[in-house]
Parts: structure tokens; C-alpha cells; sequence
């Protein structure tokens, strides 16, 4: 019987965490990986009379992108089995692992950030941490890199979420840096239109992925190249890996790295998969291609979905649409989310909550989002619009809606725009 820890990983110590989380797994004990100051779960997670699976593994908090956090558990033998299928998939594209730098912005008690140093420490690779505040200054991030003993003496890959990229692709450093990458695997999100538009006018190797913390990360993955040439979506399943939709059009994944078990509210572990041994994700998503070489789409979340006067909207599609429409007449947004709210008539309606790139507003900016949106479908237009300076992704990429909606019902009426 294994036993469990809890780690708390400082983002500005992460090797430091990464050498207690090694020492930990040399144990053969399970170790639950928390942010910095972060409160443990409830009592029954930590309780002593717990039996937990023979260990050594690890306990990953799932994004929360549906409203909701699971945790997952993944036996040691899982990340080495996601390492060797991203390892296969790079000397596919003629890359050796072990001769690559790995950049990493992505925070470590997330598989996002912990998967490139697994991945590099397994390979015999190099690697190096970036602090998240250096994504956000990308003229200091250029100049730091450029420090590096491997700068551009190795191939350097690099994981972002589209935030990230976001940033990086509006200053000169960023782009700078960017162009220097062999492989920049974009994930957490769907990579918007207009993202996909600048990356390929300024030659970035771009590589968009799909991958979950039930997962062991990345699950498919499109070269470079085919992305450059113009291919959407997020590339063909990775080794051992199988896909296929549900009836509802969800994606669901069987693959030989999976979850072992999820703890439910409970406290009970629970099956992560169905009888057959797959995986249904949540994610809407389009297979396309032949069926030995599918193309994954996707196309947002069933889970985020609402009904509005009978008919069905995806809200994530409906931003992508707007943010790209926005930015081709030239208004200066950053971000927006769309969210369903009560409405007695329709059983939900949309409203947006906006991020403007700058703190004065235009006067006329609401109108013109209005307008952009005019000739919609009524059910795809949002009834209210909100200026929300404050809105963001969480740390992995991912949209907490929940914490939005909150946000959303504490908003009086007189701050609609």
C-alpha cells in the first residue's frame, strides 16, 4: 500500500520543486502536486487510512475548463509511456530528443509544465525554466535566452498556450524569439484563426496539439510543416493512440497512458474510462482525413454548451468568431468570453465579458462590437457586453467559468455596455 504527499511548487523555484518531486517518486510514494500556498483537498484525500495504488505516481488537477477540477492518477510508467510517444513523434519530423533544449513557461504542478521536464529528463535532453513573468517582457526574455549555453547550439522546442503566444507575437522581441524555435507546440485551447494567420505569415514552426491531464499531456500533435502549409486543426494521434466520436460528437480518446482512476467528490477513486477502456473527453470535436491518418478539428465544449430558444450554441466557437471579426476592423481586444445567463424567455441567453488591449475604451467600441455581431442568429448574440479589465485564462490556458460566472452575477445591471 503507497501513501501520498503533497507538494507545493514555488513558480519562482521549479527546479527546486522538481528535485523534491524526484526524491519523492524514489520512495515509491504518490505525490499530489499543488501551486505554491495552495490549500490541500478536503481531509479524506490526506487521511492516513487511505489505501492508495502501488506508487510511485502522481495526482494532477485536471484544467477546470468545464466549470469543475478532477484529480487524476497516473502511475510513473504513464509519463514515461507520453515521453516515448512525444520522443517517436519529434524523430518522425527528423529531430533527435536527446540532442534538443526544451523551453518552460508552463506552470510545474500542471502537466503542461511538468511534462517537458519529464520529457527531457528522460531523453537526456536539455532543459530550461522560464519564469512566467518573462513571457510578459519579451525584450528580457531575449536577452535572457540569449545567455543560454544551448541558444540555437541545440534545436530548441517550446510549449505555450495561445495566451502565451498572444503576447509574443505583438512585440518584435517575441517574434524574435519565436523564429529561433524548431517545434512550438501550442495546446489548452484551441489555436485561434487569427493566431494561426500571423504564425504562418512570419514562418513559425508551429506545431498545434491536443492533450489532457487525463492524458499524459499531448495525444496528437501536426508537424510544422503541415501547419506552415496551411493545414488546420491539431495533427493525427501520436503512437498508440486511437480516436473516434461519440454520438453527441465528442472526442474520445483510447490510448495506453491514461488516468489509471479519478477521485471522485466522494473520496472514492472511479473509473476515468468506460468498459471498453475509452476516454470521453467533452470536447466537440470533427475527425477528418482517412481513418489510419485522422486529422483532429476541434470545435469547443459540449459541456460549455447552452440552449437558447431551442437551439444549441457552442460558446468557444462563437468567440474565436468574434475575436477574428474584432480584429479585422481594427479593434484593440484581447479577450473575450461568452457565458449563459438566465433569461425567462429563452431559457439562457449569451453575454460577454470584454478585455480591451487598452484602459481607455473608445466610446463607440460596444456599438461596433454590436454591429460586428448584427447579422448573427439571435441566439448567437450576446444580450449584454461586459468590460472586465480583470479577464483571463487561468495559468494553464484554460477558461475557469465558473469563477466568471461568479464574477457575472455579482456585476450590477448598470455596468452592461
Amino acid at each position: 500500500m503507497s501513501t501520498l504527499r503533497v507538494l507545493h511548487c514555488d513558480p519562482a523555484r521549479p527546479a527546486q520543486a522538481a528535485s523534491s518531486l524526484e526524491a519523492d517518486l524514489a520512495d515509491c510514494v504518490w505525490v499530489r502536486l499543488l501551486a505554491s500556498g495552495a490549500l490541500p483537498e478536503t481531509s479524506w484525500l490526506h487521511s492516513d487510512d487511505r489505501e492508495w495504488p502501488t506508487g510511485p505516481g502522481l495526482v494532477l488537477s485536471t484544467g477546470g475548463s468545464s466549470g469543475g477540477r478532477q484529480l487524476c492518477l497516473h502511475p510513473v510508467s504513464n509519463l514515461e509511456r507520453s515521453a516515448q510517444a512525444c520522443g517517436a513523434w519529434l524523430e518522425r519530423i527528423g529531430l533527435k530528443p536527446a540532442s534538443t533544449l526544451a523551453w518552460n513557461p508552463l506552470p510545474f504542478q500542471h502537466v503542461s509544465g511538468l511534462m517537458p521536464w519529464w520529457r527531457a529528463r528522460q531523453w537526456g535532453a536539455d532543459h530550461a525554466w522560464l519564469a512566467p513573468s518573462l513571457l510578459k517582457q519579451p525584450e528580457l526574455l531575449l536577452s535572457h535566452s540569449l545567455r543560454h549555453p544551448g541558444w540555437k547550439r541545440r534545436p530548441m522546442l517550446l510549449s505555450l498556450v495561445p495566451t502565451q503566444l498572444r503576447r509574443l507575437l505583438a512585440d518584435p522581441s517575441g517574434r524574435a524569439w519565436l523564429a529561433e524555435m524548431a517545434v512550438i507546440w501550442v495546446g489548452g485551447a484551441a489555436l485561434p484563426a487569427d493566431l494561426a494567420e500571423q504564425s504562418r505569415d512570419l514562418g513559425l514552426r508551429l506545431a498545434p496539439c491536443y492533450g489532457a491531464t487525463e492524458t499524459a499531456a499531448m495525444v496528437t500533435a501536426q508537424t510544422p510543416l503541415d501547419f506552415l502549409a496551411g493545414l488546420g486543426g491539431c495533427g493525427c494521434p501520436l503512437h498508440g493512440v486511437r480516436l473516434r466520436l461519440t454520438q453527441q460528437g465528442a472526442l474520445a480518446v483510447h490510448c495506453d497512458r491514461l488516468a489509471v482512476a479519478r477521485l471522485a467528490d466522494s473520496g472514492d477513486l472511479a473509473a476515468l474510462t468506460d468498459a471498453q477502456g475509452w476516454w470521453h473527453s467533452g470536447d466537440l470535436a470533427e475527425l477528418q482525413g482517412s481513418a489510419t491518418h485522422p486529422q483532429l478539428h476541434l470545435r469547443g465544449r459540449i459541456d460549455g454548451a447552452i440552449q437558447s430558444g431551442g437551439v444549441t450554441v457552442f460558446p468557444a466557437q462563437l468567440e474565436e468568431r468574434l475575436l477574428t471579426a474584432a480584429r479585422r476592423e481594427g479593434l484593440q481586444l484581447d479577450a473575450v468570453l461568452l457565458l449563459g445567463s438566465v433569461n425567462r424567455e429563452w431559457g439562457e441567453r449569451l453575454v460577454a465579458l470584454v478585455r480591451w488591449s487598452s484602459s481607455e475604451v473608445p466610446a463607440e467600441g460596444f456599438e461596433r462590437l454590436r454591429r460586428l455581431v448584427s447579422d448573427w442568429s439571435a441566439p448567437e448574440r450576446p444580450l449584454h457586453w461586459y468590460p472586465c479589465p480583470e479577464l483571463e485564462c487561468s495559468s494553464a490556458g484554460k477558461w475557469e467559468r465558473a469563477r466568471w460566472q461568479h464574477w457575472l452575477s455579482s456585476q450590477p445591471p448598470a455596468q452592461q455596455s
